[in-house]
């Protein structure tokens, strides 16, 4: 079983910037395609970023330019950097895992959440003005 643990929420001004952290288990942490999401009340959960094994990246429509999704497969960790973050951006955020083989993540199957089989508890953001 992967274990997924995002840290690194809070609350911030609007304009200001957090970075979420995000741990998975396991020693194959560089096979695994790695995601970000989130939801707000009320709302539908949304794609924001994703990072495929080969370091391949897709963005959400909403935070292209302004968020940044790394990993550092010796720390078994992934970032998600958030610049210029908005009052729209207040959700809890949830990081996701899986195996990106034998059927690799590419496009925007990296934004859609069921493609993912290991999820954290999630970590909330809420940006103020």
């Amino acid at each position: 079983e992967v274990q997924v643990v995002e840290s690194g929420g809070g609350s911030v001004q609007v304009g200001g910037s957090l970075r979420l952290s995000c741990t998975a288990s396991g020693y194959t942490f560089r096979s695994y395609a790695l995601g970000w999401f989130r939801q707000a009340p009320g709302k539908e959960r949304e794609g924001v970023a994703g990072i495929d094994a080969r370091g391949g990246t897709e963005y959400g429509d909403s935070v292209k330019g302004r968020f940044a999704i790394s990993r550092d497969n010796a720390k078994n960790t992934v970032y998600l950097q958030m610049n210029n973050l908005q009052p729209g951006d207040t959700a809890v955020y949830y990081c996701a895992a899986t195996f990106d083989f034998p059927r690799p993540l590419r496009g925007t199957r990296r934004l859609v959440g069921d493609e993912y089989s290991y999820w954290g508890q999630g970590t909330q953001v809420t940006v103020s003005s």
